[in-house]
């Protein structure tokens, strides 16, 4: 479940750059979709949603629209391998918010990640017709792995609370939809191949991804899901290149790379017991 989970999760790109709606208008349509469908498919949405989730729901929300709008722009690799980068964020942001320390083996770790980060931007290539902007959609998803970050303290500051976390996605992609509203309506250009698109980004994508992953992860350790759940972005590119011939440049596969490695090590070091 978990790594169907996460090969669900890989397609986003893909489909996203096949969609001809704008970015505002996919990521509206998608978070409408995944929304009502997570609150009526999972009882653990609908029982743990409070105003709480609402900091959380929001920054998911955020990241929700800026790994679209990224994906209009840049290449899928850089926009997925840009979110993964999160966990540095978090580095700096803990001790802040949650009053936690950083140890040598975090520094070295976040040091990987900018590294990576750093490889990513440096493989700018020429315009292409899948990635028209790389230099703004590489901010967009450095931006959204920042949220994504913000929306990981806010679930771990609200860890007890039976629910949160699959309750917050629900309410970040209803939070999306309303927040992308006022730019992506009227739709005035659609395809019918856009219909099927957005239904499968909502129902499949995000839905059903999650039903997934909530329940395979309660029978898998979470070094297990973690590292399985590494296998989206490295599907994401191959699904795009698959689908849509999308090549990410030398260096973007090397800062992806440096990205995937140092978190599967960090994963392993954390385990417990060690």
């Amino acid at each position: 479940m978990v790594v169907a989970a996460a090969l669900l999760f890989s397609t986003g790109g893909a489909a996203i750059k096949s969609l001809t709606l704008t970015g505002w208008q996919t990521a509206s349509l998608r978070s409408l979709v995944a929304g009502l469908v997570l609150f009526a498919v999972l009882p653990e949405a609908r029982k743990g949603l409070s105003p709480g989730v609402v900091p959380a729901g929001c920054a998911y929300a955020a990241t929700l629209v800026l790994f679209v709008l990224a994906n209009k722009l840049t290449t899928s690799a850089n926009a997925i391998f840009l979110q993964s980068t999160a966990p540095a964020f978090m580095l700096f942001l803990a001790p802040v918010i949650l009053k936690e320390r950083i140890g040598r083996r975090e520094i070295i770790y976040s040091i990987t990640l900018l590294a990576g980060m750093l490889l990513l931007f440096r493989g700018e290539s020429s315009p292409a017709a899948t990635a028209p902007d790389e230099v703004s959609g590489n901010w967009l998803a450095l931006g959204s792995g920042f949220t994504y970050a913000i929306t990981l303290i806010a679930l771990r500051r609200g860890a007890s609370r039976t629910g949160t976390a699959i309750s917050v996605v629900a309410a970040g992609n209803l939070i999306a939809f309303a927040a992308c509203a006022p730019m992506a309506f009227p739709i005035v250009r659609w395809q019918a191949s856009d219909v099927w698109l957005i239904l499968f980004l909502g129902l499949c994508q995000i839905g059903l991804a999650y039903g997934l992953l909530t329940r395979g992860m309660r029978r898998v350790p979470a070094f297990e899901s973690a590292t399985l759940l590494l296998a989206e972005p490295v599907m994401n590119p191959v699904v795009t290149w698959w689908a849509l011939g999308e090549r990410p440049s030398l260096w973007a596969l090397g800062g992806g790379a440096v990205i995937l490695v140092s978190t599967i090590v960090k994963t392993w070091l954390d385990r417990p017991g060690r």
